[in-house]
Order: structure tokens, then sequence, then C-alpha cells
């Protein structure tokens, strides 16, 4: 900020408090001393107002509030440049002298956020390095770890996937076995380190309404081994070939997916996180769809993400964990 505008600010903050003050003080000054039945000769809706001065408690509050304001001036940035009396605030680390990024000094939010984000890495960053440097499978089978990785979980990833990962409409499940872009260990911290952009193109100028109608139709009853809602007019055969002509390519021949790809596993119903019924896949196949999965490599940093990729990786291996209930005797 320029030093004009600095010293306008500044005038203008403190001759309004002035200002404030001196209007205070001089109608306290004009005002009688006691009370009296006499009104001051106005009515409002039939109610009139007593000519009486203003209780102390209710002067004394408007006292506060000014004496309050310069003192948050004191120590708080509010008067241009002036960076405030709060001490521990000149540098983000002071043994160090570290700058904050913006290379200012004084409190400001950010840089309240950036000492407890130092403060934080400071206490928790040696427990995330000891998790991050061992296996995700190990990791997944510690309960403090998990304990942690619940916790980011919560707080980076419920919103989207719910709070109990089983996911919303356009968003996966996460603890079960079907997935986009791989399911192992690695492939999920590569999915929150970085990212996808999941693309699936919309063929209905290709293939037209009565193609869409066909190719869904063989997603449905050949892939997915389930059956048309009554009285649908489609053609599974005709859909094979549309379906080897426009989506092999993405899905495979046999509709398994490419993880390489994020294309879905299509003879699983679970795969289709925008539905599955016959409706809801004709306009999957009609206008496409488009999903990203933020990257976490910035906020969360490889630590962090290490620990969030054991925890997602844990609740897809909860049924695989649970014992097998003894077979019925015969």
């Amino acid at each position: 900020m320029s030093t004009f505008w600095s010293l306008y600010i500044s005038v203008l903050t403190l001759g309004t408090l002035i200002a404030m003050t001196w209007l205070l003080l001089s109608t306290r000054k004009g005002q009688r001393q006691d009370t009296t039945e006499q009104t001051v000769g106005h009515t409002f809706d039939g109610i009139e107002e007593y000519d009486n001065p203003l209780p102390r408690w209710w002067f004394m509050l408007f006292i506060a509030t000014i004496v309050f304001a310069l003192g948050y001036l004191a120590l708080y940035p509010g008067l241009g440049n002036f960076a405030g009396l709060v001490p521990g605030y000149k540098y983000l680390d002071e043994a160090t002298q570290t700058p904050f990024t913006d290379g200012q000094q004084g409190w400001t939010a950010v840089h309240e956020w950036e000492k407890e984000m130092q403060q934080s890495e400071a206490r928790f960053g040696p427990i995330f390095a000891r998790f991050a440097a061992l296996p995700i499978e190990e990791v997944a089978k510690d309960p403090q770890a998990l304990k942690m990785g619940a916790r980011l979980f919560a707080s980076n990833c419920s919103v989207c996937h719910g709070s109990d990962a089983k996911g919303a409409y356009g968003y996966p499940n996460l603890t079960d076995d079907v997935w986009r872009w791989g399911g192992d260990p690695q492939a999920i911290k590569t999915s929150i380190l970085n990212g996808r952009m999941g693309v699936m193109p919309g063929w209905g100028p290709v293939l037209g309404d009565q193609g869409v109608t066909d190719v869904s139709a063989y997603v449905i009853t050949v892939l997915g081994g389930r059956s048309l809602p009554a009285g649908t007019r489609a053609d599974p055969t005709n859909g094979a070939k549309l379906f080897a002509t426009t989506c092999i390519a993405c899905h495979g021949p046999q509709g398994k997916g490419n993880p390489l790809l994020g294309a879905p596993d299509l003879t699983h119903p679970e795969a289709f996180i925008y539905g599955s019924s016959l409706a809801q896949l004709q306009q999957t196949i009609r206008v496409g769809r488009q999903g990203q999965m933020p990257a976490q490599q910035v906020m969360q940093g490889n630590d962090r993400v290490h620990l969030l990729a054991a925890y997602v990786y844990s609740l897809s291996q909860q049924d695989a964990d649970k014992p097998q209930a003894d077979a019925p005797a015969p």
C-alpha cells in the first residue's frame, strides 16, 4: 500500500473515532441531569418520548466500544501500513527470521493460519513421516494410523464421498472392490495425490436415440445380466455391434473397463456412479459425463496422503478381513 493511501485510511479511521467521541460527549453535556415527565414534543403513532438523559450504563457502553476500537487498532493491522503491536508476528519463525509467505509483517488471519500450520507440522510432522516410511498395507493395520487417516478423511474427503465413504450420486463408493483407476494401495495414493479427471464423451450425435437405447440394453442385459423394463423397445444385438465400434476402445471387448483410462467395469452395476437404470445409462451414453477428483498434493502433502491412502485402502479390505461363517451342515 502506498504512503498516500496508508495515511488516507489512518486519518479517516482515527478521524471518525474522534468525531464519534466528540458527538457523544457534546450531546451528553447538553442533557439534563435529572428525570422529568416532560416529552420532546413529538408523537410517533401515538407514542411520546420523555426528555430524559441517556442512561449512564448506555453511555459507558458507547465509551467502551471506542476504547475497544482504539485498542484493536493498536494491536492489529487497521491503520494503513501499521502492522500492529501484537508480538510474535514479525516473522513466521522468529528464531530463524523466516518471513511469512507474503513477505509482510504483523498479524493477519493468513499469518495466524501459517503459524498454526507451522506449529502443527512441528508437532505432528514426525508422526506422519514415520508412517509415510512404511508400506501402505502395513499402515492400514495400525490403529493409530487409521484414526489419523479417518480424521483426515472426515476433514477433506467426506464432503464428496460421505462420512461413511459409501459415496453419492457422481461420487464412487470407497468401501467396495469396484475401482475405476485401480484399487491397489499405490493406485489409491496416486489418485489422492495427483487427482483424476474422468471424461466420458457423449455419443448421442453419433449413435442416435435408438442407437443409444440399443447400446444401453446391451450393457444392461448382456454385460450386466439384468432385465430391461417391461415394454422397452431395444435391440441388444445391434447394441453389441455399436458397442464394438464405439465403446471397446475404453471399456474393452468384454466391458471390463480399463484402469489406465478410468473406464469403469460395465459388468458391475456398482460401477455406475451416475446410476445403472436404463434411463440413467441412456443419459450417460447420450451426453457423456465429466468428473474430477481434485489433487491433494499441495494441500496435504505426501505424508498425509500416505495416511489417507492407507485409510481408504483399509475400508475396501474390511469385508475381506472378516472371518467367513462356517458352512451349514448338509
